[in-house]
């Protein structure tokens, strides 16, 4: 399932199947959700992080329609419609509603959701190791113009050990260019 602004969910409302991870937490609600495979996957990742001296939280996982609605709006009454749309999907168009996306943060809370983020000891490991659980970093840096939003070094998408490892063997940026799909800059 590939989400960008040129393919939105079908149907628009879609909820998956939900469970929460055995993983540190930053987060409560709906947004402690994952579905049952990126939750096992994630449980082995935060395990690997944890032993190697690294401390990642599960900062925001699933958002259901409506939460990203509320989250959208919120944006676009503060920057306006096109700041907020390299920063935030529109309600239908969001990874993360598919149970498939995480955003990890550091423990500590530093710079979660902030582009200093990167700079954190939990983004330098999920950038190295994350390809080994069956993560991509889903939005690398400077891919704006084929995934449509800025670089979020804490925002993880599931997509397999194997294909995870490949794109990293290879060197594809964007889950768009694996797959061979079009460009999504835009809705």
């Amino acid at each position: 399932m590939v989400v960008n602004k040129r393919r939105p969910l079908q149907p628009a409302d879609f909820t998956p199947d939900l469970v929460r991870p055995s993983v540190p937490l930053a987060t409560s609600g709906e947004g402690s959700l994952l579905n049952p495979t990126t939750a096992r996957a994630a449980e082995a990742m935060f395990a690997a992080a944890t032993a190697a001296g690294v401390d990642m939280t599960l900062a925001s996982g699933y958002r259901s329609y409506a939460t990203q609605a509320a989250a959208h709006a919120q944006l676009v009454a503060v920057q306006g419609q096109d700041a907020a749309e390299v920063t935030s999907a529109r309600p239908g168009y969001s990874e993360h509603q598919t149970g498939w996306a995480l955003d990890v943060g550091a423990a500590d809370d530093a710079c979660t959701f902030q582009p200093c983020f990167m700079d954190t000891p939990a983004a330098h490991w999920a950038a190295a190791h994350a390809h080994a659980y069956g993560f991509i970093v889903r939005y690398p840096w400077m891919q704006q113009g084929t995934t449509g939003y800025y670089y979020e070094s804490w925002h993880l998408r599931f997509i397999g050990i194997e294909a995870a490892t490949d794109m990293v063997r290879r060197g594809v940026p964007t889950l768009e260019e694996y797959l061979g799909l079009p460009a999504a800059p835009t809705y």
